[in-house]
């Protein structure tokens, strides 16, 4: 009886056996399709972040190239409305002389034409505070160490009580816009007497 049993029980535990074999087949088959899932996700993951960093990238340049474009732009209308501004006061400066010489060859004694010196001064006055309101300043370096960079020198005259190279006289006034030149000041420029001796060194 126990014999007959053998077989059957033998057969029964190499189905078991079989069986166990497959389920165990099965989950490692599962267990490499999660993994490699796993790795399919994780090499999607690294692509987006890559092509959203390259993105970024793009976005910045583009901010970046736009900043600059309407820094250019901006700069171009500030160097236009300079230039329009300076051009324009230069047309203003024949009008500042002739109303200084005016006021420099009227008698001062005849007061017949003082009521109207004194309009001529207001005038000139008025006008160089308007000139000041859009950055515009007169060069008048009387007494002043001569500056080839705002002085024009149209001659040279002996002086002891200046040291050399001082603006005796100022022929005619510069004038300055926004810190550039407009026109530089017509002077006469000191110089120590041939022989004598510098009293200022």
């Amino acid at each position: 009886m126990s014999n007959e049993q053998t077989p059957q029980h033998d057969e029964e535990l190499e189905a078991d056996i079989q069986a166990e074999q497959q389920d165990s087949e099965q989950e490692v088959v599962e267990l490499t399709e999660d993994q490699q899932r796993i790795v399919e996700l994780e090499a999607a993951v690294i692509a987006a972040e890559t092509k959203l960093a390259d993105q970024k990238d793009s976005v910045m340049r583009a901010i970046a190239d736009a900043d600059n474009a309407r820094k250019r732009a901006q700069g171009e209308i500030d160097k236009a409305r300079k230039f329009a501004l300076e051009k324009f006061a230069g047309e203003l400066l024949p009008v500042a002389d002739n109303l200084e010489r005016a006021l420099q060859v009227a008698n001062p004694e005849d007061e017949a034409i003082k009521p109207i010196m004194d309009g001529v001064e207001l005038t000139l006055k008025s006008f160089f505070s308007t000139i000041e309101k859009f950055g515009m300043t007169v060069i008048d370096p009387q007494g002043q160490p001569f500056n080839p960079e705002k002085h024009q020198a149209m001659s040279m005259q002996e002086n002891t009580e200046l040291p050399p190279n001082s603006v005796l006289a100022v022929m005619q006034k510069g004038y300055e816009i926004n810190g550039r030149l407009l026109r530089p000041a017509m002077v006469m420029v000191t110089r120590a007497p041939e022989g004598g001796v510098d009293t200022q060194a």
